[in-house]
């Protein structure tokens, strides 16, 4: 019955956040057939409106039409992310080809097509606000690129493409999640953990308790190819062992081997993308992306690979001369490179990162951190509502407040991993801000932060402060868009443009003032010494050669699958040949340097929304060196600045072009010099 499942009701809960003490996985399914019934019945009545297309009766009814829907998917998807249970596993694959059917049933609907395009034929001859025109724009645009305008024997194709896509994706991630959770490195002896915390031992053992090995401690494995430990274990075995688990994930034999499946979606892509008119997977999706071609993202990929190889290669240099001088001289490998840096990194700039630790103690980087910069720019406050129940207990709920004291939304922050948790760091919506359903944000950050025993402190190391910091920056932008379509709301832009407010939420980390309050030591309180501050500043380019060819390596091996024409994909091609002659194409193929993933583990493009498209972060990180040296010119963490941001950027979210809206706040296109400065890739 409707009334006996909680997702089929609006939620009567603060923000329409969810019951999820109420919901149960058995609900999911029967909650998204109903949803579908309905929103196909809504679009029927949009298509097949004997009046004539309007922008009102067909636009914006198509903006109005499934929020049940997008109200249940989103409680949904954010569960199947972050909290991957058994039963929830098992919804998801039988949702995945009912999801893609539907979806197509709507975007490839000919009679809501043919109403869309006919709105936009008329747009110069509308009166229309600059986000309206814009919704049209948009609508015609994605309709066109999803197969809109195909005949109906290409739809029906197409259709089958997108639902065994759907499967495979699904697949791929389900396999990911196991096989990392199998490859987790367990050893019986803490002696082989030396160099790690008491606080990182501590999670090791917990981590261990779970799995039923008391008396053991296991390494729980991140989703990219490296691991923090690495930096600081002296055991090179147990580096060795990690470094190797990480590296097999998805690719050893077995059920969860992700190398056929990952063949299979690049050859559907493939025929998917001809099937539309285009070359390649990667041309369509960069068609509809800020880049416009794949041969615009070659272009900047090769140019930084040169520089970024040199560099590596120099930073391998520094590091066998001190493995050369070592009690047992050996060839620097993959997982010596993090260990030896650090060595590299205390002799050069007197700085032991791993032993930061106890300055970042995880509930004050959050409030004394990243909510006291988001109070400076934009006037935000933050009320933790513990009467607020999310999806699993380690999800906790804030309030958050506009400067004038209005309520803004819902922040929910899940800090910790868990073997139900997919691996990496994200944000995601549970209910998206539109003006016209009156509904305001409520966004969720996931990390992967190791959970120390109970009654021992959370201690970041300063990658993951700068993780921290990086998803808030996403979150910012879907609690800070202020839109009238939901279609724009908050992080809804292109996706090489999506990382960009991210990556500029980044800089106040070490902004002084931030810095100062945040970075505290655990027992002391004293405020991380100045001098090891400059080093900080002093080392910041340190290393850029691996960590810029690493990304680089993955961005390349991305395009590399997804520009293959559909003639090109072999079903029996060797996934690591495959691998190896793509990164000796542009010259990232140093052995020490591995791509930060590899295809088997590669989630962001085989089972996450960046299937060609994992070159957005450099390329938005055109955009934020550039906003960083404005920020800097301009005074840096004040409100003015804040708000000009906000106005200008966060707060159209995707209601106006975003090169146009860069422009507006610059006051220019981007410049690519502040990036190659930071990233040290000038001669």
């Amino acid at each position: 019955m409707v009334h006996e499942n909680p997702l089929l009701s609006p939620s009567t809960l603060p923000y329409r956040l969810p019951d999820y003490a109420r919901i149960r996985p058995e609900h999911y399914l029967p909650a998204f057939e109903w949803a579908f019934t309905e929103h196909l019945r809504e679009i029927e009545q949009i298509a097949t409106s004997a009046a004539p297309p309007t922008f009102e009766n067909t636009v914006v009814a198509l903006e109005e039409s499934g929020r049940m829907l997008e109200d249940v998917a989103h409680a949904f998807y954010t569960v199947a992310s972050a909290d991957a249970t058994a039963p929830i596993q098992q919804v998801d694959e039988q949702l995945a080809p009912l999801m893609a059917a539907h979806e197509d049933a709507v975007r490839l609907d000919a009679r809501l097509y043919a109403r869309v395009r006919a709105v936009h034929d008329q747009l110069d001859t509308l009166t229309l606000s600059e986000e309206d025109r814009y919704l049209v724009e948009r609508h015609h645009r994605e309709m066109a690129h999803a197969g809109a305008a195909l005949d109906a024997d290409d739809k029906a194709r197409l259709s089958e493409l997108n639902r065994r896509l759907s499967v495979l994706t699904t697949t791929f991630e389900k396999n990911l999640l196991a096989d990392t959770n199998e490859l987790a490195v367990v050893f019986e002896d803490a002696a082989d953990l030396d160099g790690l915390s008491e606080g990182e031992l501590s999670a090791a053992a917990e981590a261990a308790r779970g799995r039923g090995l008391d008396g053991a401690w296991v390494v729980t494995l991140t989703l990219f190819t490296g691991h923090p430990y690495l930096s600081s274990l002296t055991n090179r075995r147990a580096r060795e062992r990690i470094m190797a688990a990480s590296r097999s994930r998805g690719s050893r034999g077995g059920t969860h081997d992700n190398r056929g499946v990952l063949r299979d979606i690049v050859r559907l892509r493939a025929e998917r993308a001809a099937l539309l008119g285009y070359p390649s997977h990667a041309a369509y999706i960069t068609a509809d992306q800020t880049a416009g071609s794949p041969e615009a993202v070659e272009e900047m990929l090769r140019r930084l690979a040169v520089p970024a190889a040199r560099n590596a290669a120099a930073e391998y240099a520094a590091l066998q001369e001190i493995a050369d001088r070592s009690a047992s001289p050996h060839q620097i490998a993959a997982h010596d490179w993090a260990f030896y840096t650090e060595k590299v990194r205390a002799a050069r700039y007197d700085l032991d990162r791993a032993a930061l630790r106890p300055w970042f103690e995880a509930e004050r980087v959050l409030k004394d951190g990243v909510f006291r910069a988001a109070d400076a720019l934009y006037g935000l406050s933050f009320r933790e509502r513990d009467d607020l129940v999310a999806y699993h207990p380690d999800a906790r709920v804030f309030e958050v407040f506009d400067a004038d004291g209005s309520a803004l939304g819902l922040f929910v922050l899940d800090l910790y991993t868990r073997d139900s948790k997919r691996g990496g760091a994200w944000m995601n919506p549970i209910v998206s801000q539109s003006a016209m359903r009156g509904t305001h944000p409520v966004v969720v950050n996931n990390l992967n932060v190791s959970k120390p025993a109970a009654g021992s402190p959370t201690l970041l190391t300063l990658d993951e402060v700068t993780t921290l910091f990086h998803e808030f920056g996403h979150a910012l932008h879907g609690l800070l868009a202020t839109v009238t379509y939901p279609h724009f709301a908050g992080t809804n832009v292109f996706r090489d443009f999506v990382e960009f407010p991210s990556q500029v939420n980044e800089m106040w980390i070490y902004w002084p003032d931030v810095l100062a309050a945040y970075a505290r030591h655990i027992d002391t309180g004293e405020p991380l010494p100045a001098e090891i501050v400059r080093r900080l500043h002093d080392s910041e380019a340190f290393n850029q050669g691996f960590e810029t060819s690493e990304y680089l390596a993955a961005a390349w091996l991305d395009q590399a699958w997804h520009r293959l024409s559909s003639g090109e994909v072999d079903a029996e091609i060797d996934v690591a040949e495959f691998e190896a002659a793509a990164l000796a194409d542009i010259g990232l193929d140093h052995p020490a340097v591995p791509t930060r993933y590899s295809s088997a583990y590669f989630a962001h493009i085989f089972s996450g929304g960046y299937s060609a498209g994992y070159y957005s972060y450099i390329w938005s990180e055109v955009l934020d060196a550039d906003t960083v040296e404005w920020f800097r010119e301009n005074g840096g963490l004040t409100r003015a600045n804040g708000e000009r941001f906000r106005a200008r950027l966060l707060g159209v979210g995707g209601s106006k072009d975003p090169l146009e809206a860069y422009r507006d706040f610059r006051g220019r296109d981007a410049e690519i010099t502040p990036l190659l400065a930071r990233r040290g890739l000038t001669a």
